[in-house]
């Protein structure tokens, strides 16, 4: 039941990014537990209402590539999406290989560049490779360049979302990710402008961070391993143990919301029980005004007590 003016939205899509897994149990740095951090990651997502219908991971999946670090992401992530009901979405990363990728994660043998099309409920979901063999900035090829825009030709019931690892964005926070950001983005907006593309979802950045490219809104979302600071002290990069978020991407049938979702724990100062929200519910539209907007309302005023605020 919505309690505002807008209705619900006619797709959810949990956008995860930087995974990072090793195999082994290695942790990252000496520190990071790339694996808990994807697990708190979805363990928190199955607590959404709605909850997502695809998972799109962008990129850097692997830390090195390594065949065994692919299986044990699987083994941690399709369970989790099934339970939910949700498709799985991969996309390539600078840290990613494609050999180990596609024999991984699609049973192919191939050093191709790995470009994907999935279709979620009449929304399409395009997964662009912009890894570049051997480095860590971002490229992409006239075919690639020639077959996204064949794909996007004909639009989708719902639009589209290209989700790729590199985003087509300016890097003011971190200016040593400007070495490594995706090359010619000219020409990649040559091809979207005028098209279906509702959103282009990225990673790479491991931080946080929004922008339009050709128009159209770009949403980065930060890692679940180790995450970029950018507000350094003294520092030209600096990584750290905290932070770690994924972005929920509500579709509307006019616009896109995005909300930033922490992956660890806080500590609670105030709320109300879930079983509140059905209270709720029962009032008028003008007893849910009163009781929750008016300033002077027993809510805010203390007089009220609700089971479970304590």
């Amino acid at each position: 039941m919505q309690l505002g003016q807008y209705p619900d939205p006619g797709h959810t899509v949990a956008h995860l990014s930087d995974p990072h897994l090793l195999a082994g149990g290695v942790r990252q740095y000496g520190v990071i537990d790339t694996e808990a951090g994807l697990e708190l990651a979805l363990a928190r997502l199955t607590r959404l209402d709605p909850l997502p219908q695809a998972l799109v991971f962008t990129g850097d999946l692997a830390d090195k590539a390594e065949p065994a670090a692919y299986e044990r992401l699987r083994a941690i992530v399709e369970p989790a999406a099934a339970a939910i009901g949700a498709a799985v979405v991969w996309v390539m990363g600078n840290h990613d290989e494609r050999a180990a990728y596609s024999r991984a994660l699609f049973g192919e043998e191939s050093d191709a560049t790995q470009d994907r099309v999935h279709d979620v409920a009449g929304l399409r979901v395009v997964s662009l490779d912009t890894s570049v063999p051997g480095y860590h900035h971002g490229e992409l090829t006239d075919a690639q360049l020639a077959w996204l825009a064949d794909v996007l030709s004909s639009p989708a019931p719902h639009g589209t979302l290209l989700a790729l690892h590199h985003p087509p964005i300016p890097i003011p926070m971190m200016r040593a990710a400007e070495v490594i950001e995706l090359y010619d983005q000219h020409r990649l907006a040559e091809v979207v402008t005028g098209t279906d593309v509702r959103c282009i979802l990225g990673g790479h950045f491991h931080y946080s961070t929004y922008s339009t490219f050709a128009g159209i809104p770009v949403s980065v979302a930060s890692a679940t391993c180790y995450t970029s600071d950018p507000a350094p002290l003294e520092r030209f990069v600096s990584g750290v143990d905290g932070h770690q978020a994924f972005t929920m991407v509500h579709v509307y049938d006019d616009r896109v919301v995005h909300t930033v979702v922490p992956v660890d724990e806080a500590p609670e100062v105030s709320g109300f029980p879930s079983d509140v929200r059905a209270e709720v519910e029962a009032l008028t539209p003008e007893q849910r005004r009163d009781l929750l907007s008016r300033k002077d309302s027993p809510v805010y005023t203390g007089e009220m007590q609700v089971p479970g605020t304590a």
